[in-house]
Order: C-alpha cells, then structure tokens, then sequence
C-alpha cells in the first residue's frame, strides 16, 4: 500500500509540471502500480438520482455508507487473466479486495467469522469474479459434490455471486461454485422465482489451499443479457457459506431468516460500476445435433428392434443486448432423465416439472399471477409440458421460436411452436403465446398473458386461448401482494370460464402472515395450462411465529405455524377445509425435526377410483392425522427426510412411511441417492398398499463428465423402469449424451417382462459467433 501511495504522489507531482506544457493525453502512461498489474484506471459516472456511496477510488474497490448501502468497483484489465485459480497476477496484491461479508445466519448482522477477499474485474471479452476464501480449519470443510447443477452445491463449503444485469432490483442471473469445481448458476426472476435449469457458458477454475481456497471464474458478456450502452451499472451480491459451522454471510446484508435465498434477493444488491460492455458482443450461437437409436417397441415375441437417426439445431441470436430470439428446427429432447414417479391418492392430477433445455430459459418470464413451477392449486397459465407431449407419448416439434426479454421497463415473451402429426392421432398442433410485464414502483409490476392452441386437447375441433392480465407488489422489506384475473375461450363451454387471486404475504424472520382468496370457475379451460382442481372458491390463512433462543445454543430456530384452508364450489357447497397445526425445531446443526397435527373435512360429490378395483364411494369424511418428520441436515454424509404419518382416511384409516430426499455421499465422486414411501390403506370399501422406491446413482468423473442411473419401482403401476445417463461437455456448451432406458412389467413370474427399451447417442456442438 505504500508503494501505492508513493507511485500515485509522484504521478500527480509530474501531470502539475506536464500541464504547464502541453494537456494530458488520455494514452499517457498509467501509474506504475496500475500498469504492472494490467490494471487500465477509468473514469466512472453515477446517475444524478444515485443516492449510495460514491464509486471508490483505485486501488480501493468497495465503499459501504452507514446505513448498510455499497458501490463496489469493477478494474477493467488490459489483458485477460491467466485462469488457474492461483491468484498470482499482479492485480491481486496492488487492488484493495472487496471484503468485510455480513452474517445471515446464525447471527443476523455479524461480521463473517471466515474472512473473504473478492475481486471484480473484466477485459473485452469476460467479466471475472476472483475469490480467496479463508478457512481457519480447513480440513472440516465440507466438499463432496462436484457434479455440475446439482442441488446439493449450497450443502457444501460454497461461493456465489448474482448480478443484476438491467438493474431493475428484481431479476438477477446467479452462480455458485465450491472448492473442488463443482457449480451451479441459475436465473432469479421477481426475487425469488428460480429457474436452475438455465445453463450459461462460463470457466471456473479452483485450487485448495492450507488456509483456505482459491477461484477464478470467467464469465463471457455473450452469455449476458444487459443495458445498451458502453458504461453498464448493474446490481451485485456476493455470498459466502461456511457449511461445516452452517454459517451463511453476504457482501451486502439482507433481512434476516433469508438464509441461502438472499442472494436472489434482488433489491437488497450493492452497486457495482465501472463495467465497460465492448462493441460488438451480441450473441449468435447456433447448436446442431445428431442423434442415432435403437428403440424395442414392444415386448417379446411381437417386439422388434427399430434403429433411428436424426439431425436438427437450435439458433439463438441476440436482437439486442436485452432480447434475443430462439429458433429450434426438428427438436429432440432424448437426453432429459425421466420423470420421477409419485403416487396419486387423490382424485386430482399430479404436476411434474418442466427438463427440456428449449423451455427452461427466461422460464420464470412466463410465469403468470406468482404461480411457480411446482404446481398447485393456482391454475398455471402456461405448462410448457402441454407442447410435445401427449399422455405420456412423445409429439414431435418439427419448428419453434420465441423472442425473450428485455426492452426498457418491459419483459417481453413471445413464442410459437408447430408440432407433427402423431401415430396415435393426435394432429398437428400450432401453440402460440405473448407475455408482456412493465416494472412499476421500486419492486412492483404489471402484466399480460395470451396464449392460443389450434387444436384442443380433448379433441373437439376448435382452438383454445386464454386471456389475462397480473399484478406484483412488494412492500417495504418482506410484504409483498400478488393479484390475478384470467378467461378462457373454449367451444362448447360458456360461463363461468374466469379465474382470479388477491395473495398478502408478509415473510418477517420472527413474524409471517399470508391470506390469499382464490377462486376458478367450473369451465375455465386453458389448453397450454396446468389445472389441478376447478369449480372452487379458497379461502385460505396461514400464520407463523419463529423465535431464535438465545438460551438453547443447539437450537437457531423455532417454528410454530397454523394453516387453514376452504374450498367452497360454484353452487356456494363447501367441498372441504382443513386446519393444521405445525411446531419444528431446527437446529444449529441444520438437522430439523417437525410435528404436524391436521383436521379436515372433505365432500366427494362423484366416487372415485383410488386403487386397482377399489372405488371410494361419494359422501362426507372427517380425517385427523398426525405425522413427524425428522430431517439430517444434508451436509452429512447420509442425510434425507424420515417421515411417518397416521390417522384416519375416507372412512377407514392410513399409514404412511419412508424416506425421501435422501443422499449417501461416498466421496466427492460418487454419490447414492435412495428413497421409498409406503401407504397402507384400509378402506371400508377394501385394503391396499402402494410401494413407491426410488435410487439414482451418480458417478462424477470430472465438474464436466458423469454418469447417473435411476431406478424406479411403483407398485400401483406394477412397472419398474431404469434410465442410465452418461453427460459429457467436451467443450463449453457442446455435450455429448449416452442414454439407455427401460421399462418392465412386475405382474409376471420371475424376472419382470421387459416392455420397452431404447439405446440413444446423442451429441451436439456449440458455434458461437
């Protein structure tokens, strides 16, 4: 720092004697200090209406004001750095690191026990985010995943860093990375919507050290949506997660109870200057594939085998640096695993989630009145799961495009898809969609949604649209309200095809309060969506008290919680209500142990099939039940959820009990993933029991290779199916798949019949211009 000082005093004395002679060239030398670090010092402007602290000074890189608000600095480079993870350039000893995190968890504004030092930097080619982790005692770190997009990164020792590109303070594009390479990134739309399956090009490298560890991560502005302009000012966090203490800390502090989610906590960002987006740097990737099977169409003696290829590509071009378009040609989705099975004991439809790459990103751009993507009561307007897929049967998409977001205030989704005729009957099908949102406010927006399919799916002629328009609040620090009304237009159905939803949510750390009417009518229809239930009025309030003794030092939190929810129909009957009761311990630790008491009601107007030959009759059942739920926190080697519940069920009684979520890590390479669930039912009507087993084994070979199986069995569909998977990315964005399915019937003797079977290679190359 000295020889900063001293550099920077001789530099102003010269530029005094120069400006007596001639002006200074912007090309002059830099000071020493700067220039031997490949450091290149610019200029930085703020908005008029800024109101943080003003952008650091060089070598400084972060100013924080006493109310909590900080600017952090990017350095531009002259020259790319070297990604090895070593931290050995230039730049890393004469730039003053970005520093000083604040804890989360378990004490809410603590400075980080664990000190972090970060560097924000960028030449014309990439943005780099560089990282010194220090560890007191490294070796009870936790490090055992190094599969990239796996869910269980955040249970490890942990980095991440979200920028907030448009600087609107409510979507944000995220990445996290642990000491031994793993990562995984993801996109975070209306804070806290995530869509993890959005998969940027980016470089990381690592390195573990006696005190610690290091990283380098390379992030192209191509695979960056962001403002037009030369001078960018975007929103950043930074996050830290010391697993083995289950301490959780931030660069720029955010409310407290947040946890690991706070860095999609978009408003709460610092202000990060200084980033110079280069001419030029609009996207144009285009991704070709081939593919070659061998698919057994049916079981012996009538199967035979059926040998298959096929070529295709995907296109995404960037019309602007905000919106780009997508263009898919002949698609194929044969490397995305299967989905998991679930057993249905309701007389509703069950939701599964959305694996194919071309719908996954700017997903959380589509979602419509704060529905999310795991579905529920709350119709979801738009199931991409509706395209190419049709009772389980796969539809061709021969073409589709789309254009996604951003131009000003405005987020803007525009997609139209033809699929191809299908053996089963089903026609050739045009599904298009608009999605409009205007950010208003500080965290507030409103939008629209469209949607329209040519042919429905019931197949009555005719075509399906629906119409809506929504509403997002977000108040002060955690309330937030979400409004909704929707219609759909369907031939043969008229009246009463409207929807719509008024949701309160106050999330404090100590106190949460959430009431929500929402209401469907009996022939709202929307043919691109997902609708569990319709003809229904809820009515539904949650309260929560969360406490943190300070007395019981094993103990962070306690959670106490009433729910109550009604059902009423269109014709004023109540269908049902339920009242539950909730107490949960969780501990410093991370294990969690939960009881749960629920009384219901329920009216069946129609009976219903609940199992092979046993009908449960129409009539009106009262239930009690009582269930606990002890979780080992998944940064064990072998954590999960063991559940078991009791109590009554229409008429009769059940029993349920399993195991779920679970994980075995054997090393940081290979990792067993088993669960089970069994319902015991006795039923006035009968007795039966449903078997659910599942396991997924992966074997990760590097960050960029693995290998993963899973292996199913469902009694109530008496079918046990194996899907095994080989991922490698032999270059950044271009992968090459093995995949190997099969499917068995358990009804026969011995070895289960075999009912289908396939043999897929697939492989595809990203060219990037």
């Amino acid at each position: 720092m000295i020889s900063i000082r001293r550099s920077r005093l001789a530099l102003a004395l010269g530029l005094v004697v120069a400006a007596s002679v001639s002006p200074v060239s912007a090309d002059q030398e830099r000071p020493a200090a700067f220039s031997s670090a490949g450091v290149i010092e610019t200029h930085v402007d703020l908005p008029a209406a800024y109101d943080g602290p003003p952008a650091p000074e060089l070598p400084a890189t972060s100013a924080r004001d006493t109310e909590g608000r900080t600017t952090i600095r990017a350095v531009k480079l002259s020259a790319p750095l070297t990604l090895d993870g070593q931290l050995d350039e230039a730049i890393y000893r004469n730039i003053t690191p970005i520093s000083d995190f604040v804890q989360t968890e378990p004490v809410a504004g603590a400075p980080a026990t664990e000190r972090t030092e970060v560097w924000i930097s960028f030449d014309t080619e990439n943005v780099y985010i560089s990282v010194r982790a220090f560890e007191s005692q490294p070796d009870r770190m936790v490090v055992n995943e190094m599969r990239r997009d796996s869910d269980s990164l955040t249970q490890n020792e942990n980095f991440g860093f979200s920028f907030d590109t448009f600087y609107d303070r409510r979507n944000s594009v995220n990445f996290n990375f642990n000491p031994i390479g793993g990562r995984n990134d993801g996109q975070n739309t209306n804070e806290g919507t995530w869509n993890g399956d959005w998969n940027p090009i980016w470089e990381l490298a690592v390195r573990r050290g006696p005190d610690g560890w290091t990283a380098e991560a390379a992030l192209p502005f191509k695979s960056l949506r962001y403002q037009d302009g030369t001078a960018q000012i975007w929103g950043v966090q930074l996050r830290r997660i010391n697993r083995w203490k289950n301490e959780i800390s931030f660069l720029s502090p955010v409310p407290n109870g947040v946890g690991t989610s706070g860095l999609s906590r978009t408003s709460r960002f610092a202000t990060l200057v200084g980033i110079e987006a280069p001419g030029g740097s609009r996207m144009f990737d285009v991704k070709p594939y081939a593919i070659a099977d061998v698919t057994r169409l049916a079981p012996r003696p009538r199967g035979r085998d059926v040998v298959g290829k096929d070529v295709g590509f995907d296109v995404k071009y960037g019309l602007t640096r905000g919106l780009t378009a997508d263009v898919t040609y002949n698609t194929d989705f044969a490397q995305v695993e299967s989905d998991e099975q679930q057993v249905n004991l309701t007389r509703f439809s069950l939701f599964f989630p959305e694996k194919r790459d071309f719908f996954l990103e700017n997903q959380g751009l589509f979602l419509f009145g704060g529905v999310g993507t795991n579905g529920g009561d709350t119709p979801t307007l738009f199931y991409s799961r509706r395209i190419g897929l049709d009772g389980g049967q796969v539809i061709p998409l021969d073409l589709g495009g789309r254009v996604t977001g951003r131009v000003g205030a405005y987020s803007v989704g525009l997609m139209n898809i033809q699929t191809g005729d299908h053996s089963s009957g089903v026609p050739s099908t045009n599904f298009g969609l608009l999605r409009v949102k205007r950010d208003i406010l500080r965290r507030s927006s409103v939008g629209m949604i469209a949607t329209r399919r040519s042919h429905l799916s019931s197949g009555v002629p005719g075509t399906g649209e629906t119409y809506g328009v929504d509403a997002a609040f977000g108040f002060f620090q955690n309330l937030t309200m979400q409004t909704f009304w929707a219609r759909t237009v369907t031939p043969g159905l008229s009246g009463n095809d409207d929807s719509y939803r008024a949701q309160m949510n106050y999330s404090g750390d100590r106190y949460a309060v959430f009431a929500q009417r929402l209401a469907v009518g009996r022939n709202f229809n929307p043919e691109m969506g997902y609708l569990r239930r319709k003809d229904f009025t809820k009515n539904n309030v949650q309260l929560r008290f969360t406490p943190r003794p300070k007395r019981i030092p094993s103990v962070r939190k306690f959670h106490y919680q009433v729910t109550f929810n009604e059902f009423i129909n269109d014709d004023g009957i109540l269908e049902s209500n339920d009242l539950e009761g909730e107490f949960r311990t969780e501990f410093a630790s991370s294990d969690d142990i939960k009881f749960t008491y629920n009384r219901s009601f329920e009216r069946l107007f129609d009976p219903f099939e609940i199992s092979r030959g046993i009908t449960v009759p129409r009539g009106d059942f009262d239930n009690t039940t009582l269930r606990t739920e002890i979780t080992i926190g998944p940064q064990r080697k072998a954590s999960g959820v063991f559940f078991l519940e009791r109590g009554d069920f229409y008429g009769g009684d059940r029993t349920i009990y399993g195991y779920n979520t679970g994980r075995v890590k054997i090393n940081a390479h290979l990792a067993l993933e088993p669960g089970f669930s069994v319902n015991r039912v006795d039923l006035p009507v009968g007795a039966f029991t449903a078997k659910l087993m599942t396991t997924r084994l992966t074997y990760t070979i590097t960050p960029q290779m693995f290998v993963s199986s899973l292996v199913q069995y469902n009694s109530s569909q008496n079918a046990v199916s194996t899907n095994a998977r080989l991922r490698w990315e032999y270059r950044p964005g271009s992968e090459l798949f093995v995949v190997y399915n099969e499917g068995r019937d358990t009804l026969s003797r011995g070895v289960p019949d075999l009912q289908n079977r396939s043999f897929i290679v697939k492989v595809n190359r990203l060219l990037r211009f």
